[in-house]
């Protein structure tokens, strides 16, 4: 949980931002940074009708498109629509952000507390009657969700959507994907070292656009091609070359693709699984802009993070044995062939994924 002199500053930040504000305006945002968006959604299709409609009459007068709560969530103005996001990815990302936040009571109490000390202090701008008097209603009422204010829709006229900020980090790359999804097919190679998030990326691409999803993980070398001059080779910790031809090409051609993955535990290939290409495709993992691959992609992304974040996730994730692996062996070679092939300077975009997942 946030501390008692961050939560402050965000209360006096959110005033500044919006001078106009009402005590009932404070409410809200100190419920939506509490409990998210606790919403009973019955399907993402009615929330994207509902933003469809909204955005027709929307007049933008946001500061910034994201604006960022003080807990796990922020705001997306519906100014992100006009820069290229789809409809139908805002609420997706809004049907997945929305669910019961185990620790909100205790959220809310925290930050109802920290508001009436800083009303005490007097670094917020609301009479100290007016905030008792109003929490007191508020809390004999349950603390229900509140509306904004008539003062701050005329002032403000506040059109967003409550989305977590783990997904708001990637927003730039959903802009891109649906701008591109508009003129055809996405074919997008996502890169990273170890532990940078790629795989949990995927899978939420998976989720906001049902699309397919390949890994790289599922082509690690034969044991025939386990040589030390392959290992030696900027790269060459993988098999390109089936991966080219099982499923590169197929997709180049726009023809459906069956491929093996290799079985880790028996180090044989499994039988074919049959996947048919979507309009966005998913190359999940490292090595997938090796040269001899990246003319097959026309979008490219690289997931970014400290050296200090990569060890404590890899280290929490595995056992030390494993750890020590991917510390001796495994990221040297991501290193190398990051540096060798200037992987992150010829991706599309580059994501920091150090506050998120």
């Amino acid at each position: 949980m946030e501390t008692r002199e961050k939560i402050k500053a965000a209360l006096v930040c959110h005033c500044k931002r919006y001078p106009k504000l009402q005590i009932r305006d404070m409410f809200k945002y100190i419920y939506q940074s509490s409990f998210g968006c606790e919403h009973m959604i019955s399907s993402p299709e009615a929330v994207e009708d509902y933003i469809r409609k909204e955005t027709e009459q929307y007049v933008s007068v946001a500061e910034e498109v994201i604006e960022p709560l003080d807990g796990d969530y922020c705001r997306v103005h519906l100014d992100v629509i006009r820069e290229g996001l789809s409809a139908s990815t805002l609420a997706k990302l809004f049907y997945l952000s929305a669910g019961h936040v185990e620790d909100g009571r205790e959220r809310l109490s925290e930050k109802l507390s920290v508001l009436s000390e800083a009303v005490e202090e007097g670094v917020i701008p609301f009479e100290k009657e007016t905030v008792i008097e109003a929490l007191k209603e508020w809390r004999e009422a349950d603390y229900p969700a509140c509306h904004h204010s008539e003062v701050f829709r005329a002032a403000y006229a506040p059109a967003y959507r409550l989305i977590k900020k783990e997904y708001a980090v990637f927003l730039p790359l959903f802009m891109r994907i649906d701008r591109m999804l508009r003129e055809g097919q996405v074919t997008l190679a996502m890169e990273g070292g170890s532990a940078s998030g790629k795989t949990t990326l995927s899978n939420l691409l998976a989720q906001v656009y049902d699309c397919t999803v390949f890994h790289m993980d599922d082509f690690f070398l034969r044991p025939e091609q386990r040589t030390k001059e392959r290992f030696a080779e900027p790269g060459g910790n993988v098999d390109r070359e089936r991966f080219l031809e099982e499923v590169l090409l197929p997709l180049h051609r726009q023809e459906s693709v069956a491929y093996r993955r290799f079985d880790c535990s028996t180090f044989t290939l499994a039988e074919p699984v049959l996947m048919k290409p979507s309009k966005l495709t998913v190359i999940e993992g490292a090595y997938s802009m090796h040269p001899e691959l990246a003319k097959y992609y026309n979008l490219s992304v690289f997931l970014e993070l400290s050296a200090d974040l990569q060890r404590k996730r890899i280290e929490k994730r595995n056992t030390p044995e494993l750890a020590k692996r991917f510390f001796e062996e495994w990221i040297p070679m991501e290193q190398k062939y990051f540096t060798e092939f200037k992987v992150k300077e010829r991706c599309d975009m580059i994501c920091k994924t150090e506050a998120v997942m």
